[in-house]
């Protein structure tokens, strides 16, 4: 079985500070790395390669400076990386970057999975999924907590927050999955150092996958309307004192003046 997970070297969300007078996002200096939703992917990927056999391939669209930023997602058991190089300045709107996975996943060849995050750590569009099986015509299972192939098809349960679906689609076949469907693994050393062996493989867009720069320029219309941060002001309320139970009820009223806690009877 041939899998294909899609990643994102995306921007350190966590790493980004906001101007408390202005909320202006301060955006200068943060750093990019392989998402935290991605780790998910790999772990997805790799565990069903492991179940029931074949090769895990990444793709990813970025700039060629990310290339040693995918040595640990290779030693998680990839076979390799292929690292498109990002056509277009700054971030690319999902619908290009569909049109970019699906040619590379069809100049692969013979793709029988492929598994995205369902949303990147940065972007927050959740389209991608949606419209790379569109562009790929696979059936979609999107929000996965858990999959497995039974009898040439996949089986999935939906993360649908109050409830979960089981679902089942044929193969090929595109998966989504949460945060919450694994704890990704940690490669051991000798995993890491393997790893350094293993091909991060550049491809362009025009020559590598037969697309036009131009026309891709063109559909990406991403209009930036404004970018405000949330400045969240702490209480900054010491408890003091002696009496552990005095300061814990007194904690209690706290939580339950801020509606934090439900008062009982």
């Amino acid at each position: 079985m041939k899998i294909v997970a899609c990643i994102k070297y995306s921007l350190d969300a966590s790493e980004v500070k906001v101007d408390a007078a202005s909320k202006e996002l301060k955006m200068a200096g943060v750093p990019y790395k392989v998402g935290v939703i991605d780790k998910h992917v790999l772990e997805m990927a790799v565990s069903l390669q492991e179940a029931y056999g074949g090769t895990v391939h990444a793709i990813t669209v970025g700039p060629v400076s990310a290339k040693e930023s995918f040595r640990e997602a290779l030693a998680m058991g990839l076979e390799e990386v292929v690292l498109i190089e990002n056509p277009l300045e700054g971030q690319v709107a999902p619908d290009v970057t569909a049109v970019v996975l699906a040619e590379a996943i069809q100049k692969l060849g013979d793709v029988d999975l492929v598994v995205c995050g369902e949303v990147s750590d940065d972007g927050f569009t959740y389209q991608v999924p949606p419209r790379l099986a569109e562009a790929l015509n696979m059936p979609l299972i999107s929000f996965a907590r858990t999959a497995a192939i039974e009898n040439g098809r996949l089986v999935a349960d939906r993360d649908l927050e109050d409830s979960v679906q089981t679902v089942s689609v044929p193969l090929p076949a595109l998966i989504s999955v949460v945060e919450e469907s694994n704890t990704p693994r940690r490669p051991t050393l000798l995993e890491a150092m393997k790893a350094k062996k293993k091909p991060v493989n550049i491809w362009n867009v025009e020559t590598d996958l037969g697309l036009s720069a131009a026309d891709l320029q063109q559909k990406a219309a991403l209009e930036k309307v404004s970018a405000e941060g949330v400045v969240v002001h702490r209480k900054r309320q010491i408890l003091k004192g002696d009496d552990l139970n005095a300061l814990s009820n007194e904690l209690v009223d706290l939580l339950l003046a801020d509606h934090i806690l439900e008062g009982g009877a």
